[in-house]
């Protein structure tokens, strides 16, 4: 098994933008925008591995680790409930996609991480928890990871830091180490408004530093590249990115008819702009519009550029 990626300094890539890959590429219905009822089946399960697959052969290209998270973004009780699942089957639901990862994994080098979303949407801040109710809300997904045996839990596109807080402290009540990833708008601002790094420093400042690391995801570099000139240790902190392929805000991809896949090249070009500006960054891949096209341009050229 690989390292954890705040243990070393090994690069990682992860996948790209899971569920606009699966819904706009291949055709499959995602209710809800969720990919985790596909675990239940076999064809199901042959298309998340058919996803996946390029993915684990960029890595055994490129000679790097990979980094991979179940597809249980939308795996939580209140968005299971819209899907019409009890607690018992989304709990059945999460077990079985952590098992599906680890038959992934077989002998690549690879780690898998239990994926935890926004309890709202991933855009817009809505119905704001204060910490404690998202430690416990959160924690009953968290729970069943650690019990399952992930590396470590992910949690993506969070737009206001009280939610980090509660995840960071469920995922350190099972010992599990965890990563918070912000998303943010084109001005570089999470949706609620806080700077990033006014985020980023009151996750740790409540939680006494308890993620192993930050992660910036489902933006384009374009949107928050601005914000990383500014001084401050909370950059060191950001050992993570996973931008989406356009540069389009949320509002207008949420009213997008058609995919936009900007253009691979040059965002591999814009992840090694971020090289001088984040100098712990060692964990990249891909969020909405990407697919193993981006992933493999990125990798090419941070190995590239490593050597």
């Amino acid at each position: 098994m690989a390292p954890l990626p705040h243990t070393s300094g090994a690069t990682f890539i992860t996948d790209g933008g899971m569920e606009t890959t699966l819904l706009y590429h291949r055709g499959i219905e995602l209710p809800e925008f969720a990919s985790f009822p596909l675990v239940e089946t076999e064809e199901g399960r042959d298309a998340l591995r058919a996803y996946f697959e390029p993915y684990l052969e960029i890595a055994r290209e490129r000679g790097v680790a990979i980094l991979l998270d179940t597809p249980t973004w939308r795996a939580n009780p209140d968005w299971g409930a819209k899907l019409g699942y009890s607690l018992e089957r989304l709990e059945k639901a999460n077990r079985a996609a952590v098992r599906f990862m680890d038959e992934l994994r077989g002998s690549a080098d690879m780690l898998v991480s239990g994926c935890v979303g926004p309890r709202g949407d991933g855009y817009v801040p809505g119905e704001l928890m204060a910490a404690d109710a998202a430690q416990s809300y959160h924690g009953w997904q968290i729970a069943i990871f650690a019990d399952a045996g992930v590396d470590l839990v992910s949690a993506l596109t969070l737009n206001y830091a009280d939610e980090g807080v509660g995840i960071a402290r469920a995922a350190a009540a099972t010992e599990l180490p965890c990563v918070i990833s912000f998303t943010v708008e084109t001005d570089g601002r999470l949706p609620s408004g806080q700077p990033l790094a006014e985020a980023i420093d009151q996750v740790d400042d409540a939680t006494d530093g308890a993620p192993a690391y930050f992660m910036i995801n489902c933006a384009h570099p374009s949107h928050f590249g601005h914000v990383l000139e500014d001084e401050g240790s909370w950059k060191e902190r950001v050992r993570g990115v996973r931008a989406n392929a356009s540069k389009m805000s949320h509002a207008e991809l949420d009213v997008a008819e058609e995919l936009d896949p900007g253009d691979p090249d040059e965002l591999a070009s814009d992840y090694l702009s971020l090289r001088s500006k984040l100098p712990n960054l060692t964990v990249v891949g891909g969020c909405c519009g990407t697919d193993h096209r981006h992933i493999g341009a990125i990798a090419a050229a941070w190995v590239q550029t490593s050597s």
